[in-house]
């Protein structure tokens, strides 16, 4: 329907027309004229060449026999004439030689005129004249005896005449006959090479006109439509997704003209939706970034303004013990030891929360780490309680990788700790470090026999204050895993707790490997 409620026209048939099928129908409607041409041309040919034959072959061959006979019969006549005036022998000679050629050319003319009824009348006239002449002069007059002049050639010398005055009339009339049908054979021969021509010529125009046609209607159906479909898709391309994708021409390429531009117009709407989706996106980053400016704030705040005043209970709670201890009774300081313990324990809470903001930040610089000797390092570190526990600590060869020196040592520093820390109490802890190498990474190992986790709880150790004892048994204040996960997933890599039942726990995690050198 159209936008005044009218029915949406249909359609023409030439308009559902594809460029296949114009294509097809084109080549078709060209073929079929060209055949027909080439049919008129064709019967032009064979007619020009049917003439040419006929002329060749006949007429001509039939004009130039009858010029034989006619020159046989005069030197016929002349032989006779000469042998009956002078009696001589030699003047039959031209009569004999004659006699042959006559014969020569009747014989020709018989195959040459066989089916020409007008022409055979004429070669019957003349050969009837001959006969009569022959039988009435020449026969006579050549079979006379030599040595004298022949009287009978004088006596019927009027008769020969008027009888060869006959025959060469009859020749006449024979010679020009053919002669016309020759002409008229070659007019007919130039009137057949000239439709010939005509026809090669109409040939020759018709496929010009379908060669400019084609040309034309490939660059009105198919040329300027794409170019058009090409140049509105170059807007499209460079960014200009509320240009409008015309379709035109034939009904295939306005049917991908219509696809491109209902995926244009997708496009546009995807597009409008990222924006404001990056709008959406750009506030919230500006909250964080507000929200991170916060922290830092609250981080600096905690790490001074905060401290200062447990520092000044935890001073001021023990020297209140040392100046009026005498004075106090066991409850008194035993409360003053829990308000000393707590304010200690809320100063080791705020360094660690500290510690775990500033994990994965972007200033914190990176470099060539060798864990080999980092993890060294630490074991000094933890040397005393190492001693004190008992433990026997190995490891494989660590690699070095790329990552920031402090924070690596920290992640070893709680892992080897809360091995340590964890022992069973019925044997000394005996912990491993191990690498394996894969793909495109070192994959780490930390396994003790200690007391172990449940694998139920595999995910909510590396949660932030999430605790599976008590402070009393095991203290800490419950960052060390959740750290380690911060500054493992920080340099690329992830940390899990191995599931396999064992006596005792496994800590994996990955770290990258450096990229080889170029």
């Amino acid at each position: 329907m159209t936008a005044a409620g009218q029915p949406t026209p249909r359609p023409g048939i030439f308009a559902r027309w594809t460029t296949r099928r114009w294509l097809r129908t084109g080549a078709a409607a060209a073929l079929a004229l060209l055949a027909v041409l080439g049919g008129i041309g064709l019967w032009a040919m064979n007619r020009a060449s049917d003439i040419t034959d006929d002329l060749v072959s006949t007429r001509s061959p039939a004009l130039s026999n009858s010029i034989r006979l006619e020159a046989a019969l005069v030197g016929q006549e002349t032989g006779v004439r000469g042998y009956g005036i002078t009696g001589d022998p030699a003047f039959l000679e031209p009569y004999r030689l004659g006699v042959d050629a006559e014969e020569t050319a009747v014989g020709r003319l018989d195959e040459l005129l066989a089916g020409n009824r007008q022409a055979r009348a004429d070669l019957d006239t003349v050969l009837a004249r001959a006969e009569e002449w022959q039988r009435t002069f020449a026969l006579p007059v050549s079979r006379a005896p030599s040595g004298a002049p022949v009287a009978l050639a004088s006596q019927r010398a009027a008769e020969g005449k008027a009888d060869f005055d006959a025959l060469r009339k009859a020749m006449t009339a024979q010679q020009s006959r053919l002669g016309d049908a020759r002409v008229d054979a070659v007019a007919s021969l130039d009137r057949a090479e000239d439709v010939r021509d005509r026809v090669f010529v109409a040939i020759a125009v018709v496929i010009a006109l379908l060669a400019a046609a084609v040309f034309e209607g490939l660059r009105r159906g198919v040329n300027e439509p794409l170019a058009r479909l090409a140049a509105d898709a170059g807007h499209v391309t460079a960014g200009d997704f509320h240009h409008h994708i015309s379709a035109s021409g034939p009904a295939d390429l306005r049917a991908l003209g219509t696809g491109m531009e209902s995926m244009r117009r997708r496009l546009a709407d995807e597009l409008a939706t990222s924006e404001r989706q990056r709008q959406a996106l750009d506030e919230q980053a500006a909250d964080l970034l507000r929200s991170n400016e916060e922290l830092e704030q609250f981080a600096y705040i905690a790490s001074h303004d905060l401290q200062e005043p447990l520092r000044k209970i935890s001073s001021f709670t023990q020297l209140l013990q040392r100046r009026y201890g005498a004075e106090l009774d066991d409850r008194a300081r035993q409360y003053i030891d829990f308000a000393v313990d707590g304010a200690n324990r809320m100063q080791i809470l705020i360094n660690d929360l500290l510690a775990f903001s500033r994990i994965g930040r972007a200033d914190d610089g990176e470099e060539s780490v060798d864990l080999d000797a980092l993890v060294e390092k630490t074991l000094d570190t933890l040397s005393i309680s190492v001693e004190q526990s008992g433990a026997t600590i190995t490891r494989d060869e660590l690699p070095t990788v790329t990552g920031n020196t402090t924070q690596l040592g920290l992640l070893w520093q709680n892992l080897l700790a809360n091995a340590v820390k964890f022992r069973h109490p019925d044997r000394a802890p005996e912990i491993h470090v191990g690498v394996t190498e894969e793909e495109a990474l070192w994959r780490f190992t930390v396994t003790d026999n200690g007391i172990g986790i449940d694998p139920q709880y595999a995910e909510r150790v590396f949660v932030i204050f999430q605790r599976l004892h008590t402070k009393d048994r095991y203290p800490g204040t419950g960052i060390g895993l959740a750290m380690c996960k911060k500054i493992v997933e920080s340099h690329g890599g992830t940390i899990a707790l191995d599931p396999a039942p064992r006596d005792g726990t496994r800590i994996t995690f990955t770290l990258p490997r450096p990229a080889p050198a170029a």
